[in-house]
């Protein structure tokens, strides 16, 4: 393989095939690097056999040796393209799908395209192509699509066709959007196919078969008719994915050389009409009476299927897919009613299009049409009249593999893209929330109590440890989504060990579930480690506030109510928990202390260690007394216990309203108690960062998640945010982002104090007002636990 590029800019650009660590550094397959042709040619002209390649990425700029197997070159106008998805796992998948890339490359204005906003898709037409943020500095820069948003999709967009100050095109405001590659689906002409390849035509080169049109093909001697789906070419040969009418009601598709495919005359009689005609009565009969077990009439005792239904369908070789109803309805030549389905997986051969019309609108390659009779109820999700989750039952269970298998946690887009969206996190049944919202928590974005999957603790249940690792922990972090039947299962065993027949049907908190399961089931080493009033053992796996109502905290942060709880009790932690979980104050599950908490991102526990080195909050240097009068006193700052050298408590304390403190001694470690010049070494800070919380609402238990490094990367979990069916239907769990927490969160807090929660946008009142619980982590002591 070449690696130079056969036209070039000076440059020679490539991507990622494979995962490359450098050093300290590690670079996703995706990631897009370049180097100079000189620098290229003077890698492999003295030796052609040369094994790396030093290049630049282009997303950091970090200069790194790499493996040349693992380099695909590129283009430079395919370099851009690719640059302009966030992505690298996405941006590697658009590489390979050549469709996407080939119609993007070929992309002009007034072209009419599909926009993806927020997971759904709206008709739009392309206005501009090219860079929306060139930098002097940068090799190359992203080309994006502004795309005019039209009919459904108007004042969906951002912009009248601005980015930052610059106008690239002109429409209403709210009727733009710049958009990368992976998030446009360019519209086809007319009669073009789906497939893996679909090149434009040559002038003198003639398609005979075209989507939709009925076809004949010979299976071992025996004429079989069928539908053309989808028509592409692989290399110089053409190929026809071809629909045929068997028994039963699978949609089984075959891919047909273009050559022994012979086009039906009689277009205008329906291909499956002529099915009907040809088969025999007790074949009909059948038919029949399938179509009454799958279809509308809904006889066998499931719900009728109609537009947003969840089905299943039976492909070729017995393999299923899995989507929802987006249609329903007839189509052109087609006597039968039809349903268009966007499908779970890219297992489909359309976006919703049927010769050259949208019925629908959904991702390239997620699209369905089939026969309505072909659609079963999707069993994964269906309940029997006893309520009982069979819905969730896989027919028997598998036996569990002997070596564990661990799945890593989900952080920034790969969490966005596993987690977000409809029967997404962990699906709800019968009051389980509580567990839902905690095991979501814990183990979507972080591995700090993955030590409950794997370690043989003291006590440990097996079958329990089991069952949260291959039931719950890795579907979720593998496929985004949760049986609720795993979740009963898991309920069953706590119920059975922990003696208590409440587990599987009451309303319960979480405190007593994470209790529950690390104390008495798998037997794990407490959290918390804590010492008050100079006696040890006070050991426990939640921390609950515990204060009296201070009328000078209006609005108070977390790092605030740790403190004031800890100074009230003379608590200190012993040692620096791995994973610090904290119960807001509350009286009961209405009433709630304060109307709103501010979540403090780094909770700084500095000074609630035990025999930890403080420092003066005066000079900064060593500290060696403490004083709970002065922590009280508006005149210090808000936050952070008040300590002080000897030097300044005398000061301090010569005031007449600080005489009648009793400041206590603080012991310092032997190697701080000689410091030379002052404040020469500053006392190393302890500070654990926030990862989750756990919200309450009349009894209803959802949770938010920090996904990545930024204030904006939060996401909003439900088990139960919607419903399908009634009493013998399910819950239908979402994941939803919801970035508008960084405009509340870098709020001064007089203003926070005033905003009125019915004003707040999106779910942030529920983060604000309804905090619950605050999971915290020190991402450097859950190495050691």
């Amino acid at each position: 393989m070449s690696l130079l590029p056969s036209v070039g800019d000076g440059n020679c650009y490539y991507i990622l095939t494979e995962d490359c660590a450098y050093g300290s550094k590690y670079f996703k397959s995706g990631n897009m690097c370049f180097c100079s042709e000189r620098s290229y040619l003077r890698s492999f002209a003295d030796r052609p056999s040369a094994r790396f390649l030093k290049v630049v990425m282009l997303d950091d700029g970090s200069t790194v040796t790499v493996n040349v197997e693992i380099l695909q070159p590129v283009r430079k106008e395919v370099a851009a393209l690719l640059l302009g998805i966030g992505s690298p796992s996405e941006r590697l998948d658009c590489f390979l799908e050549r469709l996407s890339l080939e119609a993007a490359l070929q992309a002009v204005p007034g072209q009419k395209v599909t926009a993806e906003i927020d997971r759904q898709h709206f008709p739009g037409v392309v206005r501009y192509v090219g860079s929306i943020h060139k930098s002097a500095s940068a090799a190359l820069s992203p080309v994006f699509f502004g795309v005019e948003l039209q009919g459904e999709g108007e004042n969906r967009g951002r912009s009248d066709g601005s980015y930052h100050g610059t106008e690239y095109f002109k429409c209403k405001p709210g009727c733009g959007i710049f958009l990368p590659l992976s998030r446009v689906q360019f519209t086809p002409a007319p009669g073009d196919g789906y497939g893996k390849q679909k090149p434009k035509l040559d002038a003198e080169e003639a398609v005979p078969v075209k989507v939709g049109d009925a076809v004949s093909f010979y299976v071992d001697e025996v004429l079989t008719k069928g539908i053309a789906m989808a028509v592409y070419r692989e290399g110089s040969q053409w190929f026809v994915k071809v629909c045929p009418e068997e028994e039963g009601t699978t949609d089984i598709f075959r891919e047909i050389p273009m050559d022994s495919i012979v086009k039906e005359n009689l277009l205008s009689q329906s291909v499956f009409s002529t099915f009907e005609s040809d088969v025999g009565l007790g074949h009909s009969k059948q038919m029949k009476r399938q179509a009454s077990e799958s279809g509308e009439e809904g006889e066998s005792g499931n719900p009728p299927l109609e537009v947003n239904s969840m089905v299943q369908i039976t492909l070729d070789k017995g393999n299923q897919v899995f989507g929802i109803i987006r249609w329903l309805g007839y189509l052109p030549q087609i006597k039968h009613k039809m349903a268009g389905v966007e499908l779970d997986e890219d297992k489909g051969v359309t976006a919703g299009e049927w010769l050259g019309k949208y019925y629908f609108h959904c991702a390239p390659k997620r699209g369905l049409f089939v026969k309505l009779q072909s659609c079963q109820p999707d069993v994964r999700f269906q309940c029997s009249r006893g309520g009982d989750l069979n819905l969730m039952d896989d027919g028997g269970r598998e036996a569990l593999p002997h070596a564990p298998v661990s799945f890593p946690p989900l952080r920034d887009e790969e969490a966005v893209s596993v987690l977000r969206g409809r029967m997404k996190g962990i699906q709800g049944h019968c009051n389980s929330c509580y567990v839902d919202a905690a095991l979501f928590s814990l183990f979507s974005c972080t591995s700090v109590l993955d030590s409950m999957l794997f370690t043989p603790f003291t006590l440990c249940d097996r079958n329990v440890q089991d069952i949260l690792r291959e039931e719950i922990v890795n579907p979720l972090r593998k496929t985004g989504f949760v049986k609720a039947r795993s979740v009963m299962h898991l309920r069953e065993q706590l119920t059975e060990k922990g003696k208590c027949s409440s587990f599987t049907n009451a309303e319960k908190d979480p405190e007593e579930f994470l209790s529950l399961i690390m104390q008495k089931i798998l037997g794990i080493e407490p959290l918390l480690k804590l010492q008050s009033g100079g006696h040890e053992g006070l050991d426990c796996y939640c921390y609950q506030i515990i204060m009296d109502k201070q009328e000078d905290l209006v609005v108070p942060d977390v790092q605030q109510l740790v403190e004031h709880s800890f100074l009230t009790y003379d608590q200190k932690l012993v040692e620096i928990p791995s994973c610090f979980i904290i119960q807001m104050p509350r009286f009961g599950k209405e009433y709630k202390m304060f109307s709103k908490i501010i979540p403090s991102l780094e909770l700084d526990i500095t000074d609630l260690l035990l025999d930890s080195p403080r420092e003066c909050c005066v000079c900064g240097d060593v500290a060696t007394l403490e004083c709970s009068g002065c922590f009280k006193d508006k005149i210090f700052a808000p936050t952070g216990l008040k300590q002080f050298c000897g030097t300044c408590s005398k000061q301090v304390h010569s005031h007449y309203r600080h005489r009648a403190h009793k400041p206590t001694r603080l012991r310092v470690p032997e190697e701080f108690q000689c410091r030379s010049p002052q404040g020469s070494q500053r006392v190393p800070r302890e500070k654990m960062e926030l990862f989750a919380v756990l919200c309450i609402e009349t009894s209803h238990y959802v949770s938010f998640v920090k996904y990545g490094p930024e204030n904006e990367h939060w996401m909003f979990f439900d088990s139960m945010a919607d419903r399908h069916g009634d009493e013998n239907g399910f819950n239908i769990p979402t994941v939803t982002l919801c970035p508008e927490v960084a405009k509340y969160l870098d709020l001064p807090l007089a203003v926070l104090a005033l905003e009125q929660p019915r004003d707040m946008d999106g779910v942030a009142k529920r983060l604000f007002c309804d905090a619950y619980m605050y999971m915290y982590q020190s991402k450097k002591m859950a190495l050691y636990k």
